[in-house]
């Protein structure tokens, strides 16, 4: 299982480095049975602020992991046919780089 998260409140930082290896700044792993693995997910959820975070898990699966994910990010699950892919959504262009200049 790998958590990755960005922006996250301090507190859920602390929490996900008691239960998972932290080899990143905000990279988390760990080898978690599927009731622990949904009670970590929980506690990130209620815990998340405005941040984002992913967690992947080994699955049997075509492509063989699964993964979850909360918060506004770019990237966003979307399912194929069954398989579960992930969407980049381009970036909005703001006002300054739409505006004519001439």
């Amino acid at each position: 299982m790998v958590i990755v998260a960005e922006n996250i409140p301090d507190r859920l930082r602390g929490r996900l480095a008691i239960w998972l290896l932290e080899i990143r700044t905000g990279v988390y792993v760990g080898d978690y049975s599927r009731r622990i693995r949904e009670f970590i997910w929980e506690n990130v959820s209620s815990g998340l602020g405005g941040g984002n975070v992913v967690m992947v898990w080994s699955a049997p699966t075509e492509s063989g992991f699964e993964f979850l994910s909360l918060g506004t990010n770019r990237r966003e699950p979307v399912d194929c046919c069954g398989l579960l892919l992930s969407r980049y959504t381009p970036k909005e262009p703001s006002t300054a780089e739409t505006d004519d200049p001439r």
